[in-house]
């Protein structure tokens, strides 16, 4: 039976808030993103009722996934969720820890009691936190701690309410009367406001004596680039691929036989080794991908079109050194520049071992390596310069430059950073280079 089926006026005061927009030619690929965790009401050591599942073909082979929390949520209760926010969902993968649900519009995914919901486009993510938090409340959980962020819009005026600014935003977190008392939280601008910047929103409702092994939430990176490379962006229009490759083939066949060669063309497979993939390609272009290995998550969201190309990646694994990882993405897709950003409780800052956004914008470059020099340029370039060592390549790399930083501490333990990085230049120095076998920061 659906949680959501007492159709209370808590539930539905909201529905019918925002226009729908149409589409203008350009898209907003920056996400808007909510994470919102709970708490059980009683701190208590007894165990919740299970409730009936389906088998989960995506699960691993033998493995009986466990449902409490949040993941007692059935089908219909996440399709309201995501009807607020105005995106509907298309597939599904999970394991012991965690379900990932990609989106018409970005992704969801869903822990016992943690729940990240990211959307793209003109969504209006804030306007599933009422029914949300109902419906943990149904379920015996309270809020404990909930943040929203978003990168400023590159297309302000084709937001809906109540996303049509940041303070609409908070606004509207501040004056919902459901809302109100568990969401007593501030708002916050990282970033120069003439470029780049990176708002966000936290309440924190935590009682630190309490360990209700919410999991493991203690820092999430995400890399935003924009203009990314040509030829990588051509990976992602459907058109691209033959449609139908047998009679017999189905329209759903097709998408996933273009969604996994599109995931393989881009290297992005590469990017999240031993993890489930569930990747997604959209008519007449665009992608997103989630990917889940144990606890953590990865996702992926693509926007391809001429002028307004976007790529971002996010993920809340927990390493000692983001840097491999971070060079990786950026080589993958080649942007003009990206925007990355971190949260994390201190907690998490202190296990990482080195981070991109703390010290020197010196210490901060990143070169990155681009695609290995082809066979016959090679040939010429040796005729060229005949001292070159004909088994290597010449150096080339692309190079850039960290121009502004930002951070803050915000409630009782939780650092937020970003940083916005420019390419500076891409040099090719005619002279051999080390074989590469990964990503090198300078």
């Amino acid at each position: 039976e659906s949680v959501a089926q007492d159709q209370s006026g808590a539930l539905d005061d909201d529905d019918h808030s925002g226009e729908i927009r149409e589409y203008t030619g350009v898209f907003e690929g920056p996400e808007k993103t909510l994470e919102v965790v709970f708490r059980r009401v009683t701190d208590t050591d007894e165990e919740e009722p299970q409730l009936p599942q389906q088998a989960n073909a995506h699960a691993a082979a033998g493995q009986e996934i466990e449902r409490i929390g949040l993941r007692r949520l059935n089908r219909a209760d996440l399709d309201r969720i995501c009807a607020r926010a105005r995106c509907t969902i298309l597939s599904c993968v999970s394991n012991q820890y965690l379900d990932a649900y990609v989106l018409s519009e970005s992704s969801l995914f869903v822990y016992p009691y943690m729940l990240v919901l990211k959307t793209c486009g003109t969504t209006t993510l804030l306007r599933c936190l009422a029914v949300l938090i109902e419906l943990g409340r149904r379920l015996g959980l309270e809020l404990d701690w909930m943040g929203y962020s978003r990168k400023n819009f590159n297309y302000p005026g084709d937001q809906a309410f109540p996303h049509q600014s940041f303070h609409q935003e908070l606004d509207y977190l501040y004056s919902h009367r459901n809302l109100c008392e568990r969401l007593d939280g501030n708002g916050y601008t990282l970033g120069p406001v003439t470029d780049d910047h990176w708002f966000v929103f936290v309440a924190d409702q935590t009682i630190r004596s309490r360990n209700n092994d919410t999991l493991d939430t203690d820092r999430v990176l995400n890399i935003m680039m924009f203009d990314i490379d040509e030829s990588v962006a051509e990976i992602f229009f459907y058109d691209a691929y033959e449609k139908k490759i047998r009679p017999d083939e189905t329209e759903e066949e097709a998408v996933k036989r273009i969604s996994v060669a599109q995931t393989k063309a881009a290297g992005i497979d590469a990017l999240c080794p031993g993890s489930i993939i569930d990747p997604r390609a959209f008519e007449p272009c665009g992608y997103s991908m989630n990917a889940i290995l144990f606890r953590s998550y990865c996702t992926m969201h693509i926007t391809p079109e001429s002028g307004s190309s976007y790529a971002s990646f996010e993920t809340n694994q927990k390493v000692c050194s983001y840097t491999s990882l971070i060079n990786n993405v950026v080589r993958a897709f080649k942007p003009k520049r990206f925007v990355l950003t971190l949260m994390a409780d201190e907690a998490g800052m202190s296990q990482m071992r080195e981070n991109p956004l703390a010290g020197s914008a010196a210490a901060a470059k990143i070169a990155v390596p681009t695609a290995p020099v082809s066979s016959g340029a090679k040939d010429k370039q040796s005729k060229m310069s005949p001292n070159l060592d004909a088994g290597a390549s010449p150096a080339k790399k692309m190079v850039y430059k960290r121009t502004n930083l930002a951070s803050i501490h915000v409630e009782d333990d939780q650092a937020c950073m970003m940083g916005n990085w420019v390419l500076h230049e891409e040099e090719s120095t005619g002279v051999p280079g080390p074989r590469l076998r990964g990503m090198s920061v300078s």
